[in-house]
């Protein structure tokens, strides 16, 4: 990878400079929120997403459940981010600033190297692992992670193939270590749900913590309604 990225006419070298050529063009107000987005932004929005539905989940039948897929996410991150420590030493490939001359960079202070981009990783492992609890909020989430790898490009910080090795880690983590976490963590958020903490994992009060299944509690039987059975 390290070598692809010295001849300025690869693909990769191409699309690099056709993306961070729109920050060139530019108004400074622009870049800066670009700066902050691809920073910290979308980040920040991905752990805003988690706990909306967080908040959903804990209003489910199956509330352990849920809420242990959606566990599953932010862990997914943190492993991903571990797994991409030893990738970045083997590679070593520097950032495209450091190697290409005449990119406007946004964010001139990155030392460390270049692939893959742990910004792509975090927000894609997260998005996918939302995707596995939650169709509709992964989605988004990997809405945002997409998002995520254009401001990455647009920033000068990371070329094409850091962020797509990055969505490709995150994906590979999220999915492949899922079941195996799904069944860790459940026991856990049935635990949780069954303490003083329970608020954590279910909503509804006391009546919800009886719930320790996916099927709720049967309603009890009024006594009109029993009157009426009666009277049938």
């Amino acid at each position: 990878m390290a070598g692809l990225a010295m001849d300025g006419s690869n693909p990769d070298v191409d699309v690099l400079d056709g993306i961070n050529g729109l920050a060139k063009d530019a108004p400074e107000w622009l870049n800066r929120a670009m700066k902050y987005v691809g920073e910290y932004g979308l980040i920040a929005g991905l752990a805003v997403l988690c706990l909306i539905a967080w908040w959903g989940a804990r209003k489910r039948p199956d509330a352990p459940a849920a809420l242990a897929g959606l566990v599953w996410a932010p862990l997914a991150a943190g492993v991903a981010l571990l797994a991409n420590i030893p990738i970045r030493a083997v590679v070593e490939r520097p950032r495209p600033f450091r190697v290409h001359a005449g990119l406007e960079v946004l964010e001139p202070g990155k030392t460390d190297f270049s692939f893959v981009s742990d910004h792509a990783t975090l927000t894609m492992a997260v998005g996918v692992g939302l995707f596995i609890a939650h169709r509709k909020y992964g989605l988004v989430g990997i809405g945002l992670a997409l998002l995520e790898g254009f401001c990455r490009v647009y920033m000068g910080v990371h070329y094409p193939t850091d962020v797509i090795g990055g969505f490709a880690l995150g994906t590979a983590v999220a999915l492949l270590l899922a079941p195996v976490a799904q069944a860790m963590l459940i026991p856990v958020a049935t635990a949780v749900g069954r303490s003083p903490a329970w608020w954590l994992v279910q909503a509804g009060g006391p009546a919800a913590r009886r719930v320790s299944g996916p099927v709720a509690a049967v309603p009890p039987v009024s006594r009109t309604e029993r009157d009426e059975d009666l009277a049938a």
